[in-house]
């Protein structure tokens, strides 16, 4: 239950911020917050991530349906809560993203970001949840995910009683 509520809240927060975007900053346009670093700039992508395969809406909510499944089915067969604060946070921005693709056609972006003299491609809640997540998960593979042991297949058993062939 609980990550069905960070699920819902982080989707509801996407939803807004896109929402206000969409409502209150015309498209293209940028609006300076910290000069030279950062910008609230309307956009609206039809791609992925830094706007590759563009026009690929069908793709993406196919793709985006087929990812989702296969990530509630994890959560589901999985209890580590580190694994599940992850894919929640993945499958809230797969599902706001997904919203826009397939209501609107395009996914709203606005934060904008000028690092190092370097413009960085055009972003949204969603988006960052999507990389937390991703990020969690990494940490979780990498540090606390531990393979199940296996049983010696050296030692065999006779009639699965448990007792050793070997006197």
């Amino acid at each position: 239950m609980l990550w069905a509520v960070i699920i819902a809240v982080i989707l509801m927060l996407d939803q807004a911020t896109k929402l206000y975007v969409r409502n209150n900053l015309p498209l293209g346009l940028k609006n300076e917050v910290i000069p030279d670093f950062f910008y609230f700039t309307h956009v609206e992508n039809t791609g992925a991530a830094f706007g590759i395969l563009k026009n690929g809406r069908y793709f993406f909510i196919v793709l985006t349906v087929v990812i989702c499944a296969i990530l509630v089915y994890i959560m589901i067969k999985n209890n580590h809560k580190v694994l599940r604060l992850s894919i929640s946070f993945i499958l809230a921005g797969a599902a706001g993203n997904w919203i826009d693709r397939v209501f609107r056609g395009r996914v709203t972006d606005f934060f904008d970001f000028y690092i190092f003299g370097y413009d960085y491609p055009v972003f949204n809640v969603a988006d960052i949840c999507i990389n937390i997540g991703t990020f969690i998960m990494l940490i979780y593979i990498l540090f606390i995910y531990k393979e199940p042991v296996k049983q010696d297949a050296g030692i065999e058993t006779l009639g699965g009683t448990g007792e050793s062939q070997h006197e």
